[in-house]
């Protein structure tokens, strides 16, 4: 699309927007790549209605949208990462990290432009302008009227750039879910989602790896069994086996599982899997133990607490 300066934009794989009244300047002309996606009826119709001029790039030249194209790596993707999202829900939680995004990046994301190159042999020299908020440069270019200028300084004293990367944080881990499981994963609250808790968290993020849900590796974990458990119905018997002689080895609970039901156990190729079992058991008792322990000892200083004030104080 071109804006004031007659600079071409393209919108890329989102699609023209229905409505043009949320930039803050005129639009002049609409120039889309070759793909049918821009190319068809209803979005000729559509910039013959707002008179926005249609133009197209041309054939076999690739790099006509080179500096459009370049966005879906350097915005696109390290927002949503390469994750394969679909469905209604996934769509309404794209279309918030984008209006998010939109606010911080142009608001609060500065870049640089280049300003001048020239050659002197081999060596090129690049000079860039000051580093500049897509906001900043827009408003500094004065090609905008009051009004337009006036609505967006003060969007801009309205805005909390932590709060706005909190927002994208959180979407993002909604879209990572949606491209692990097909589903966003449900969030109990108080899990560190809170802002709070997410700008203290700003200062060692780093040291978790990659910041941005999107681009770390999620694993879908299994919650269902991918195969019937072998000691379904002679694990109690397993279990008072373990009660009477605590320290009974797993393969010796083997042996007597296999001398009393041979045609189930003739084998030992269920030892690892018994072996877990055991081993789980008796972390448990063990936390049972200690837990039970310290209880009882808060008991037993509260009342001894409570029977020291009760002589202490006076008769009457």
């Amino acid at each position: 699309m071109r804006g004031p300066a007659g600079a071409r934009t393209d919108p890329g794989d989102r699609g023209l927007c229905p409505s043009t009244r949320v930039l803050p300047f005129p639009v002049r002309g609409f120039n889309g790549d070759n793909d049918s996606a821009f190319i068809n009826d209803t979005v000729v119709a559509f910039c013959r209605a707002q008179g926005v001029q249609f133009t197209r790039s041309r054939a076999y030249r690739k790099n006509d949208q080179a500096w459009v194209e370049q966005k879906n790596g350097s915005v696109v993707r390290r927002l949503v990462g390469y994750g394969r999202l679909q469905g209604r829900a996934a769509t309404l939680a794209l279309a918030r990290l984008y209006a998010v995004a939109r606010l911080y990046v142009n608001f609060f994301q500065p870049s640089f432009k280049l300003q001048s190159k020239t050659r002197e042999g081999a060596h090129v020299i690049k000079r860039y302008a000051l580093p500049m908020t897509p906001c900043e440069r827009l408003l500094a270019c004065g090609c905008l009227d009051g009004a337009s200028t006036a609505k967006l300084r003060q969007q801009f004293l309205t805005l909390d750039p932590v709060v706005l990367l909190h927002e994208i944080r959180t979407v993002q881990e909604v879209l990572a879910s949606f491209a692990a499981t097909g589903a966003a994963q449900s969030q109990a609250p108080g899990n560190g989602h809170d802002i709070d808790t997410f700008v203290r968290g700003l200062a060692t993020i780093w040291k978790s790896g990659e910041a941005r849900p999107t681009h770390r590796k999620a694993i879908a974990h299994h919650w269902w069994r991918s195969r019937l458990d072998p000691f379904e119905h002679t694990w109690p018997t397993v279990e008072h086996w373990l009660e009477s002689e605590p320290g009974v080895s797993a393969k010796e609970l083997m042996h007597r599982l296999a001398a009393m039901m041979p045609d189930i156990y003739s084998t030992t190729a269920q030892l690892r899997t018994l072996q877990r079992r055991v081993k789980a058991w008796r972390s448990e008792r063990a936390r049972q133990l200690i837990c039970g322990v310290l209880q009882q000892a808060e008991l037993n200083t509260s009342a001894a607490t409570a029977l020291v004030d009760i002589e202490s104080k006076p008769s009457r």
